[in-house]
């Protein structure tokens, strides 16, 4: 599996877990109303703009109205999705007891149903960051983007999947759940998931009718500039979203683990695990909010309950810590990590020299 760089001894790991821990409890104790003002005032925007971006659609024949109303609307998706959606089904919010900021009861608007997103990405993706054979984001079951994971002619197609994939972001996240590794290697049939496919196909439909059908058809003659908006809005949020997750998860300096590395590993352990496998971004206060605060990568895979904006206050102590025990903490500017992306992505779409030599192991052995 990956070679890890450095370690650290049971010692050390459990002293390093309390350092993270009580940054943790410090930022916990701290918890009220600016939190609260905070998250409010951001669905505040993301309404704002996705009323305004729409209405401006209706007037979608005039250039500058569809361009404004199309990037309102795109706005509000990423928001949506990014800072809203994605950190209040975290639970980042459930301390205010406000049903409209529940965790287990937000929908968003996109295509994945968020029960099934709990489960892939709150459970499975948490638990289990960066393990080869248990933490099904690293390639989303379609692409590969470990050198552990094994090669196979199926992936010298990487670099097309990973566009798709970008494009069409929604819909991989809906299909998440799916398993389309496993229905490949034939462990599983597509009956098998029928539950899983009606639901998937229940959201989709409803978005699907939102966006393409009900909008357009209220803009009565405007509809092909409406229909377009909203086409536009969805893959500005597709190729964001993609992108902001991908250089969180992938870009060169990431690890990954195997099973047998990560059993019984203490919670210093797993606070250790996260940051190798993490990158941040930089950028500014606006970049930050519509990333949802994932620039922060690393302090969100330590901390996915804490309120996403308290990221970037606690991240100086986080990086400290790192430097005094040692560990690396990858962080760097959009096009240098989404760079780094690119080119794994194009790297793991052909063999390697140990990967040829299995191959031909395999052949010699198949051949006797």
């Amino acid at each position: 599996m990956s070679t890890q760089k450095i370690t650290l001894t049971p010692e050390q790991a459990d002293a390093f877990g309390k350092e993270l821990d009580a940054i943790r409890e410090s930022v916990l104790a701290d918890l009220g109303k600016r939190d609260a003002d905070y998250i409010r005032r951001v669905v505040k925007t993301q309404r704002a703009l996705e009323v305004g971006g729409r209405a401006l659609l209706f007037a979608g024949i005039l250039p500058p109205a569809w361009l404004a109303g199309t990037t309102m609307l795109g706005l509000a998706k990423i928001i949506d999705n990014m800072e809203i959606g994605h950190n209040v089904m975290h639970g980042q919010y459930d301390w205010m007891r406000d049903p409209a900021l529940a965790g287990r009861d937000f929908e968003w608007d996109t295509a994945c149903p968020a029960d099934q997103w709990r489960h892939s990405h709150n459970y499975m993706h948490h638990t289990y960051t960066n393990i080869v054979g248990m933490d099904r984001d690293i390639g989303y079951g379609i692409l590969r983007m470990s050198p552990d994971q094994p090669w196979q002619p199926y992936y010298l197609g990487n670099p097309l999947y990973a566009f798709l994939l970008m494009v069409l972001f929604q819909y991989g996240v809906a299909v998440h759940e799916l398993e389309f590794e496993r229905i490949r290697a034939g462990e599983i049939g597509f009956t098998d998931k029928r539950e899983m496919l009606r639901e998937t196909w229940q959201k989709v439909r409803r978005q699907t009718l939102k966006d393409y059908v009900a909008f357009p058809l209220l803009a009565g003659p405007f509809a092909p500039w409406v229909f377009a908006g909203n086409l536009t809005a969805n893959l500005m949020r597709n190729v964001w979203a993609y992108t902001i997750i991908f250089c969180g998860h992938f870009p060169e300096g990431t690890q990954e683990f195997s099973i047998q590395e990560t059993r019984n590993e203490s919670r210093g352990m797993w606070y250790f695990r996260q940051i190798l496998g993490s990158a941040n971004l930089t950028g500014g206060k606006l970049f930050h909010l519509l990333s949802g605060n994932l620039s922060f990568q690393v302090e969100h895979h330590l901390f996915p309950d804490l309120p996403a904006h308290r990221y970037a206050e606690i991240a100086p102590q986080v990086r400290e810590i790192c430097r005094r025990y040692g560990i690396p903490y990858n962080t760097g500017p959009l096009h240098k990590q989404f760079g780094t992306v690119v080119r794994k992505i194009v790297k793991l779409a052909l063999p390697s020299r140990d990967d040829r030599a299995a191959a031909s192991v395999e052949q010699g052995a198949a051949a006797a």
